[in-house]
């Protein structure tokens, strides 16, 4: 099984697409029971989710703000300094090894 903190070892800034409540609902619970929170401490569970979440090296996600959806839908390479890591979320859920978008 993959795992959300897999996706928090990668060199560079991770987003990844959540296409649906259900796949949206399983990422936030997959990555609670790996000991994920959002910043301020509060479980994923707790605060949902959105389209495009972040996984950040120190076990938190985050929401995706205007910018960044901007940079996910574009095309960029990086954003700033960090290349930009974008995952079909519900393939990566599932095991299949296309789930990058890049």
């Amino acid at each position: 099984m993959r795992t959300i903190k897999e996706l928090s070892k990668l060199n560079g800034r991770v987003y990844v697409y959540l296409a649906n409540a259900e796949i949206g609902k399983r990422f936030l619970q997959q990555a609670e029971a790996e000991g994920f929170t959002y910043h301020d401490g509060v479980k994923p569970i707790e605060r949902g989710y959105s389209t495009i979440m972040a996984v950040n090296c120190d076990k938190t996600i985050n929401f995706v703000g205007t910018n960044g959806n901007i940079a996910y839908r574009s095309g960029v390479k990086s954003v700033g300094s960090e290349q930009l890591i974008r995952i079909n979320g519900e393939k990566y859920l599932s095991g299949a090894d296309d789930d990058m978008y890049n």
